[in-house]
């Protein structure tokens, strides 16, 4: 049985505010599952974040190798909102045979390098060619802010 995963998000931020209320008020998961090396080894981070959870729902931090080896055992019960910091991460997990289908994108912090394509979006050439191997493995790509935002288009990750 493939594992419960509501959505997939790329957010440089990974667990903030604002992902943690909207986003998991609109698509109802139970379980936070954060896919970052450097997190999974970063009590204080972790801490921060767990800070910015909403109540009720549970939060795991696993390196990415971690997530493709435990993703499967995931329990029916476990509704998953998995976060990740870039989408050279997605790939792996994809790769790595965890099942996502859609990926919503968040924040992509502008940095040396990168061009801003959407409101929250900047991407550099490395970017683009990871999405086209998203697409190219059959993950659907939505540009995102928050649910109460529309989606924009994402034809410009590629311009």
């Amino acid at each position: 049985m493939a594992p419960h995963i509501l959505l997939t998000r790329i957010d440089n931020r990974l667990i903030h505010g604002q992902v943690a209320t909207q986003w998991n008020g609109t698509v109802g998961s139970n379980l936070i599952l954060v896919a970052n090396d450097e997190v999974a080894g970063n009590q204080m981070r972790q801490g921060l974040m767990d800070m910015a959870a909403p109540a009720g729902v549970q939060t795991r931090y696993f390196s990415l190798q971690k997530t493709i080896d435990v993703i499967h055992k995931a329990s029916d019960k476990q509704k998953i909102f998995l976060i990740c910091e870039t989408p050279q991460d997605v790939l792996t997990l994809v790769e790595g045979g965890v099942p996502i289908t859609k990926v919503n994108i968040g924040n992509m912090h502008m940095a040396d390098g990168k061009r801003q394509v959407a409101t929250t979006v900047a991407v550099d050439d490395d970017d683009i060619e990871t999405f086209k191997k998203l697409l190219d493995k059959g993950v659907e790509l939505s540009i995102q802010r928050v649910p109460s935002t529309p989606v924009e288009d994402t034809n410009k990750l590629f311009k």
